[in-house]
């Protein structure tokens, strides 16, 4: 801190350099806790990949580790990730967007005061009890009308994912629809477009930053998904994208070798921290990607 910092920062009150303290104490321990957790995930890691080379580890289809045979690729794990991620994206963001469309644009202030917290009580629902709802109520519906699925599979589970990521789209979407200034939407009104007109081409595109911002919290959210998977999915890593069969996550592998089975410190119980940085790396890239379709987004908007 240079001279003249250190004599404004002693100049402040008390209570306020108390509160810039603690502010800087919080902010180092969420990178302390960071860093932390990426050297263990890479500590652990470099053991597994001294053992099992990473052409193994990238290049085989089947991962049976805790088998007699062992094959150590991520694939399977990574395929029933996305599979299920990809569902439940593709039942979440329509039903969050529109859902937020229509608390900020169409609900009136007394009604947006009722539903929003109904829609918000979702998130705090257990996931296991999504898990146990998606395995005892939505399969057995689903089992109706699509032939060949599972008990276990990964359709119903993408399915109740996507409704416990659904409160997290509409929620922040619809706290950055409302925070667009009234006056964009008068001039659009004013210029003769409809009220659609000007929420699709005027309101939407103004708030993308934010919505951008609920969807990628939402994926990640679905990504590190545990409970439902580990209940609803079954514990059959697969290289499959067919929804109906069986499939296992990454996350419920992790929670299958830490169920105290595996003994610590042997290859098998390693390969958690391999598969845990497998998901950290897939996390950072999903971040990454959808930062760069949001610069590019708000770009053209702007133009």
């Amino acid at each position: 801190m240079s001279g003249g910092h250190a004599d404004l920062f002693a100049k402040r009150p008390l209570s306020e350099r108390v509160a810039s303290g603690l502010l800087l104490a919080t902010a180092l321990v969420s990178v302390l806790t960071t860093v932390g957790i990426v050297v263990v995930l890479l500590k652990q890691s470099l053991s597994f990949f001294r053992a099992v080379p990473l052409a193994a580890f990238l290049g085989d289809t089947q991962w049976t580790p805790l088998f007699a045979d062992k094959h150590f690729g991520i694939w399977p794990l990574l395929s029933g990730t996305l599979l299920t991620t990809a569902i439940a994206v593709a039942v979440g963001l329509p039903l969050g967007v529109l859902a937020a469309i229509c608390l900020a644009e169409f609900a009136s202030p007394r009604a947006r005061r009722v539903l929003k917290p109904v829609v918000e009580v979702l998130a705090g629902v257990p996931t296991v009890v999504y898990g146990t709802f998606a395995l005892t109520v939505v399969t057995p519906l689903l089992q109706r009308v699509v032939p060949g699925l599972s008990g276990f599979n990964a359709l119903g589970a993408g399915i109740v994912m996507g409704i416990m990521i659904f409160p997290i789209i509409a929620s922040i979407s619809e706290d950055a629809l409302s925070s667009v200034p009234p006056t964009l939407r008068e001039a659009a009104l004013a210029l003769g477009g409809s009220r659609v007109t000007t929420i699709v081409k005027v309101v939407v595109p103004s708030a993308f930053s934010g919505i951008t911002a609920a969807v990628i919290l939402a994926v990640s959210r679905a990504v590190g998904e545990t409970m439902i998977v580990a209940v609803a999915a079954g514990q059959q890593p697969r290289l499959t994208l067919d929804p109906r069969v069986p499939i296992e996550t990454m996350t419920a592998y992790i929670v299958q070798v830490s169920l105290g089975d595996t003994p610590s410190g042997t290859l098998e119980y390693q390969t958690i921290f391999a598969v845990g940085l497998s998901l950290f790396l897939l996390t950072l890239a999903l971040n990454v990607i959808s930062q760069r379709v949001r610069g590019v987004v708000t770009g053209a908007a702007r133009r």
